[in-house]
């Protein structure tokens, strides 16, 4: 990469076609030297070999199943239910007067904790299948009454926990195709929580009560709970199945990060009008956290480190070749208007950088996802416009860089100062952010206000309010949007190049 540069001289100054040829003469530059186009090529295929090592690098064939919800989203499906089929329209009422957590301090021990998003209510479904369309109304244990349906959506209803001094009362109706939730305090003047409007529900549902209680996470990490629920006052209307009400244990009995602890399940004990249901696990959208051997596009992607690093040197090489060799006051003779030569060498560089991280990142993120899939590696789906997104996004996170460390290299005039400070900005946090051992708030903050924001290009998981959990950069969740998290390189590089342009009129006289 540090071959002898050709340059080439012209005694006129810049007008309005000079920019054209002053990017011609440094596409002359890059192209004649072999080791920069190597190096290109080089950064193109390292996320695509990497894609390949990681796709088939874990075989997880046989592992259990992820339930898939309505909208096609993987989803945590698991919790205790308390049901009778209702055919056509119809509605249930019930008062909650407890709900209480616990959480597992050993192989069979429950200790009492707060577990906020706890749940505790009456729910319809089109069926006990995992994955299955629902609506449901409930209490939770410190986010108040709420409805939420299909695992994704969620609304807020009255504040407040349930308990022998404030009891919930509830009440789901069906409709046809539309579910209303009320919640009340006295049982006489309720208030509408939502309606939500489902198709596919079919003449007959499963309708009942629930319990879930999702992972606690608190100063000991994240633990698996069981919560019991206090249920009063139940009344059905509409043509709901005779007989005994039947307890049924959806999903596993241990669902990942939200099992019962030794000798405990999921029950419910009916004594003097009251139901008491006991049950683990949760009904809501999965998150990397459930899903702890899930894939993501930003896994496949692992490559675009190590490409990063290649364009960051020929970056810099680009223009500190120049400055070793004494050639820089030869290409600031042939064009005098200096900071023109400073943005023809970045519109090169970043155009080069960014065909070759577009086809690079095109081809490794189909291969990758087919040979994760093959090898039974789950790998949370995304849209293809968000697959592009992340594309163009690695393509436009390497072009940045390279004209990032062109900036630097321009201002410490010799490679090494620069490459040394570009990796200092960027792989330096890129590193610690990896770390799964770094403190969230550290890692979060990090990757806000460091040129390693732009890897939120990478990013395809979402982030639900309604689900605890670790939402950290290491677990592929970045706190800034995907272009917002890019601007902040793009921001750095700004401002890098306005100071080389400033430097750059000043000496290299």
């Amino acid at each position: 990469m540090t071959a002898g540069v050709a340059t080439a001289r012209s005694g006129r100054r810049a007008g309005p076609n000079g920019f054209a040829r002053l990017v011609h003469a440094e596409w002359t530059k890059f192209r004649t030297v072999r080791g920069w186009v190597i190096g290109t090529v080089v950064a193109a295929l390292l996320p695509v070999l990497v894609a390949v090592l990681t796709g088939v690098g874990s075989d997880q064939r046989g592992s259990q199943t992820v339930p898939v919800g309505p909208g096609g989203e993987p989803v945590t499906d698991s919790f205790y239910f308390v049901h009778r089929p209702l055919t056509g329209d119809g509605g249930i009422t019930v008062s909650v007067s407890a709900l209480s957590s616990g959480i597992p301090s050993g192989p069979a021990d429950l200790e009492p904790g707060t577990v906020p998003w706890a749940k505790a209510g009456l729910v319809i479904r089109q069926s006990t299948r995992q994955g299955s369309p629902y609506a449901a109304v409930m209490v939770t244990g410190g986010h108040g009454v709420r409805m939420q349906h299909d695992y994704v959506d969620d609304t807020a209803g009255p504040p407040g926990p349930a308990s022998a001094a404030t009891v919930r009362r509830l009440r789901l109706d069906r409709s046809g195709d539309a579910i209303t939730g009320y919640a009340s305090a006295d049982g006489t003047h309720w208030t509408k929580v939502g309606t939500v409007h489902m198709s596919g529900l079919g003449p007959t549902v499963q309708g009942g009560l629930f319990v879930a209680s999702p992972p606690a996470v608190d100063g000991r990490g994240t633990r698996g709970s069981v919560s019991t629920a206090v249920f009063g006052d139940l009344r059905v209307r509409g043509n709901w199945a005779g007989g005994d009400w039947a307890g049924t244990q959806v999903g596993p009995e241990s669902p990942t990060f939200a099992g019962y602890p030794r000798n405990t399940s999921g029950s419910f004990t009916g004594s003097a009008g009251r139901l008491t249901v006991t049950g683990a696990g949760d009904m809501a959208p999965a998150v990397r956290e459930t899903l702890p051997t899930g894939g993501t596009l930003g896994d496949l992607l692992t490559g675009t480190f190590a490409a990063l690093i290649v364009v960051v040197v020929i970056g810099a090489l680009f223009i500190a070749t120049e400055y070793r060799e004494n050639l820089i006051r030869v290409t600031l003779a042939a064009a005098p208007a200096r900071s023109r030569v400073l943005l023809a060498k970045a519109a090169v560089l970043g155009g080069v950088t960014f065909v070759a991280g577009l086809a690079g990142a095109a081809v490794a993120v189909p291969l990758g996802e087919r040979l994760a899939r093959s090898h039974g590696v789950y790998v949370f789906p995304v849209t293809t416009s968000a697959e592009l997104r992340v594309e163009f996004g690695v393509a436009a996170l390497l072009a940045t860089a390279s004209v990032l460390a062109l900036a630097v290299g321009t201002l410490f005039r010799h490679s090494a100062g620069a490459v040394t400070t570009v990796t200092v900005a960027v792989v330096l946090p890129y590193l610690l952010i990896a770390n799964p051992f770094m403190p969230a708030s550290v890692a979060n903050w990090l990757a806000r206000v460091t040129p390693v924001a732009a890897f939120a290009v990478q990013q395809t998981l979402v982030r639900y309010h309604q689900v605890t959990s670790n939402y950290t950069p290491y677990d592929g969740y970045y706190p800034l949007a995907p272009w917002a998290g890019l601007a902040v390189l793009a921001g750095y590089t700004v401002a890098s190049l306005a100071a080389a342009a400033l430097l750059l009129r000043r000496r290299d006289a």
